[in-house]
């Protein structure tokens, strides 16, 4: 027996199976996530995230990124410091949030991380990365032990809608996505880390914690 990785209950349900994964989802906070049994390896994990061909020069990735730069934004102070995590290995939202004035570190356990151990950020941003965690409750206690107060989290990830829609959804054959977010579950978090929740758009959410 094993708990969720999000929110530890132990009842969740069979969401999902392909001839590659099972799926489950937790009863509690709608996480739906990849049976640990079915996990990849930090090889795999690797080997998968070298295939990116993300770039500086790639004005289509540029623009992607900044649709949550334009989100963010303007909810900062100008002097606010900025943490960009699991960044990957072309820091790209750092390059832009850079570009617009804000002091942005990175962070990514397989390229380069930086010592953050006793930073204090006002915003962290992780695009594309949330989908990767195996263990989604380690990653957001750090992230409320590294978040100023009033501080914002930008998420970007891909949200499940249903059942239906996942069976065909081409987000989840990626074998290093692991975890699947709703607007249910992010507003499951928000309840409880005591943060206010913006569904900014269709893949981006705003979170600040409450001072």
């Amino acid at each position: 027996m094993f708990n969720c990785p999000l929110c530890q209950s132990n009842h969740y349900v069979q969401f999902y199976q392909d001839n590659k994964r099972t799926y489950l989802r937790c009863n509690q906070c709608l996480l739906v996530f990849v049976d640990p049994q079915d996990l990849p390896g930090p090889e795999q994990e690797l080997a998968e995230y070298r295939l990116h061909q993300n770039s500086f020069e790639d004005e289509g990735y540029l623009r992607y990124l900044s649709r949550l730069v334009k989100c963010v934004t303007p909810h900062l102070n100008k002097d606010a410091k900025v943490l960009d995590y699991g960044s990957g290995p072309c820091p790209a939202l750092a390059y832009l949030l850079n570009k617009a004035g804000f002091e942005t570190d990175c962070y990514d356990p397989f390229f380069g991380p930086e010592d953050i151990t006793g930073s204090s950020y006002d915003l962290i941003t992780a695009t594309e990365s949330i989908e990767h965690f195996h263990t989604p409750a380690t990653e957001w206690q750090r992230w409320m032990e590294l978040l100023a107060p009033e501080g914002w989290l930008a998420i970007m990830t891909k949200r499940v809608l249903s059942a239906e829609k996942f069976a065909n959804w081409h987000y989840k054959n990626d074998p290093t996505h692991v975890s699947f977010f709703s607007v249910e579950t992010f507003t499951w978090l928000a309840r409880e880390y005591q943060l206010n929740v913006i569904f900014a758009d269709r893949d981006i959410v705003l979170m600040q914690k409450v001072a």
